[in-house]
């Protein structure tokens, strides 16, 4: 007798799940009745929940929780009042040890599944203190019923949702930002509107050096239309709090996501802040790459540098260089260090870094980490070491076969996203460079998001 088929679920409809797994964005996965995939937030694996479909497509479905049937060992009564909306953290409804099991997962599983890597030696995941921990805060600015208000995006959208007071970062920066709103709400001085264009306030944007405590306080707006409230606000915030530096406006015109424009005035201060990294002093400017997480960037960069394998002699080529941080921390023990960056400031600041703490064997070129490495293996430098830090898209193939070229005998490969780390290094294991061992490290606690560092090392 033919088994009758099962009906599909369709939006709106309600069907017990069990969770079995987490993506690397942090949404729970389990199978509904028909047999389909669906990707739930805020769920835990273990969950057995009554799951309300919200979106319907060919290969899966999107729900949500109705109600939660059985928890999982591993659930946790969320500490924050809006982690449910907002799209910021995405475990905590969940235990730190059970994050960084499923962490650990994902990076293993990309570089298995994507990287076809079933021998490599894989290092337990770093773990650090979640709260706290952030060095930065860029705060989106909306406006609420005729007031303006600052917070996070929703999951999947631009609507913000108020709140200053974010777990992840220090205490100071919420009284900071609550400070900045009261001054624009009197001042009348109107959020930027998205869809209209209208307005001036785009982003509060908050950088703290870890060890010094230094805090620039950067206002991202439309226009110069409010510069002398800016400057007089900037006044107040520095008399309010002692340990704000430097006050900058960035003036960002343009009908875009992207939250810096290309112009930065002073208004207070020097236009950057200090920090010590690795011991070794770095100076910030807005527009520097610089790791969110220090304590745990200087772990991760401890162990770039024993990857990295240096004996005083080498000649190390830092790509994606930001301000010059793993290069510098690596100087110590390099015969050479040649850094690449494509932000003119952050180059700018990483021969400012040098110069600050006496270093005279590293120099750095403002270019696309494909041109400048192609252009040095052109001229025949050999690197005998390369380390790359690519963004979250990783490196392009112009960068990668520039790499294979200059023959290097180790590569240290830092990554955001373990998935493109994964392809990359495959890339590169196809050309005669072996990964010999990982190790992942949680610079996001409660985030979907996991930094790892592989060795590569050239065949013979």
């Amino acid at each position: 007798m033919r088994r009758k088929a099962l009906r599909l679920m369709k939006k709106n409809d309600i069907c017990t799940i069990e969770i079995t797994g987490m993506t690397a964005e942090g949404s729970g996965v389990g199978r509904a009745p028909d047999g389909t995939v669906v990707f739930v937030p805020n769920a835990a694996p273990g969950d057995v929940i009554s799951c309300k479909i919200v979106k319907v497509t060919k290969s899966c479905r999107y729900g949500i929780i109705d109600s939660i049937i059985t928890p999982s060992p591993d659930r946790t009564e969320s500490d924050c009042p809006v982690s449910h909306r907002c799209g910021g953290c995405a475990f905590r409804h969940m235990s730190y040890t059970a994050e960084l099991a499923v962490k650990d997962r994902i990076v293993r599983d990309a570089f298995e599944r994507i990287g076809g890597f079933t021998d490599i030696a894989f290092g337990e995941i770093a773990a650090g203190e979640p709260d706290g921990c952030r060095n930065k805060a860029v705060y989106p600015i909306a406006a609420r019923d005729g007031t303006v208000v600052c917070g996070f995006y929703s999951r999947r959208s631009h609507r913000v949702v108020p709140y200053t007071n974010c777990r992840l970062q220090p205490v100071i920066f919420g009284r900071i930002a609550a400070f900045c709103l009261d001054f624009f709400n009197r001042n009348r001085i109107p959020a930027y509107n998205e869809e209209t264009g209208a307005g001036v306030l785009r982003h509060l944007y908050l950088r703290r050096g870890y060890h010094t405590g230094e805090i620039m306080l950067c206002f991202v707006v439309k226009n110069f239309s409010q510069r002398d409230k800016l400057r007089e606000l900037s006044g107040l915030a520095m008399e309010k709090f002692p340990e704000i530096t430097s006050v900058v406006m960035n003036v960002n015109p343009d009908r875009t996501n992207v939250i810096l424009g290309k112009r930065t005035v002073v208004l207070r201060g020097s236009g950057h802040i200090t920090d010590v990294m690795c011991g070794k002093i770095i100076k910030i400017s807005p527009e520097s790459f610089y790791q969110v997480n220090t304590a745990q960037a200087e772990r991760l960069y401890g162990q770039a540098l024993e990857y990295a394998g240096l004996t005083g002699s080498e000649t190390v080529l830092d790509l994606y260089c930001g301000a010059g941080t793993i290069g510098l921390s690596m100087a110590d023990r390099a015969g050479r260090v040649i850094g690449c960056e494509i932000v003119p400031e952050a180059v700018q600041n990483a021969r400012q870094n040098a110069a600050a703490n006496g270093i005279t064997n590293a120099e750095f070129f403002c270019g696309d980490a494909g041109e400048v490495s192609r252009a040095l293996a052109e001229k025949g430098t050999r690197p005998d070491v390369i380390v790359i830090d690519p963004p979250r898209k990783g490196c392009d193939k112009l960068t990668l076969d520039s790499i294979v070229k200059m023959a290097p005998e180790r590569i240290v490969m830092i990554s955001c996203d373990p998935a493109t780390a994964a392809r990359d290094a495959r890339y590169l294991s196809e050309r005669g460079f072996s990964p010999v061992r990982a190790r992942a490290f949680d610079l996001f606690p409660r985030t979907g998001h996991v930094e790892c560092v592989l060795e590569l090392k050239r065949s013979e």
